[in-house]
């Protein structure tokens, strides 16, 4: 690691100051942060550690809603999040014990990953993350592998989660990391059904249109259409694209199967 200025604010406002000096940069959990220093592909000037902030940790929900601080653990998700089951259980199946420990909600969303668990969480369930600045709408926070809606030195505050009537997420897991090759989160709402796929896309997370589509109409696994395009989708040592492609089909049916 190269050397670096470490600060732990108690506050929001505090984090936000300490973000403003250049190249300074926001550290949660540290579960990839701290291996890319490790490597030496990052250099900040100083890393701001927002586990210290007691506003923005827990669970908490109220009419139909699960909200969830940006600073709260995988572990504290898994154990409180119980009025939004599938999101309890896919916080429950992130890395090992000792990631879920240190992992946070607002660090794996703020990096998000392409084979990440929550970003197809949050894109599945029509999420708001909520900022110090603002609000934004899953639906627009995501823009590309590595790439959010996030401006510098904006910090993820609160994910809030509407609850639907259903969902489940299913994850064919890379046994090594725990990542998802594939991952699938389906959600059910009075308005429609949401189709989420992590780890298969060049291009990150994103919703399967022509399963929401179907899904909405025939909430079965039989209604779930052929795999989509494998144009586009991540080929590599452990899967072909057209591979990926099939287990996001494969996936989705097991995620609609289980939601019955």
């Amino acid at each position: 690691m190269y050397n670096f200025d470490f600060e732990k604010p108690s506050s929001v406002a505090d984090a936000v100051a300490a973000l403003a000096d250049e190249d300074a940069q926001a550290l949660g959990g540290g579960q990839t942060l701290i291996p890319t220093l490790k490597q030496r592909l990052a250099s900040p000037s100083k890393l701001v550690s927002l586990t210290g902030i007691a506003d923005i940790q827990g669970v908490s929900s109220d009419g139909g809603q699960v909200s969830i601080g940006g600073a709260t653990c995988h572990a504290d998700v898994a154990a409180n999040a119980g009025a939004y089951p599938a999101l309890a259980a896919l916080a429950g199946n992130i890395g090992d014990p000792a990631v879920r420990a240190r992992g946070t909600i607002g660090g794996s969303l703020g990096n998000n990953d392409p084979s990440a668990c929550y970003p197809a969480a949050a894109l599945g369930s029509g999420a708001t993350l909520v900022t110090n600045a603002r609000e934004i709408a899953a639906d627009d926070y995501f823009q590309g592998m590595f790439t959010t809606a996030l401006d510098d030195g904006e910090i993820i505050t609160a994910v809030n989660f509407p609850v639907p009537e259903a969902a489940n997420y299913q994850k064919f897991e890379q046994p090594a990391s725990r990542f998802a090759l594939v991952g699938v989160f389906v959600a059910k709402y009075a308005d429609g059904v949401r189709v989420a796929v992590t780890g298969a896309s060049e291009e990150g997370v994103f919703r399967w249109s022509a399963a929401e589509d179907a899904l909405s109409g025939d909430f079965s696994a039989d209604a779930v259409p052929a795999a989509p395009d494998a144009e586009g989708m991540i080929g590599d040592m452990h899967g072909t694209s057209a591979y990926r492609a099939h287990l996001v089909a494969v996936l989705t049916k097991r995620a609609v199967a289980a939601c019955g």
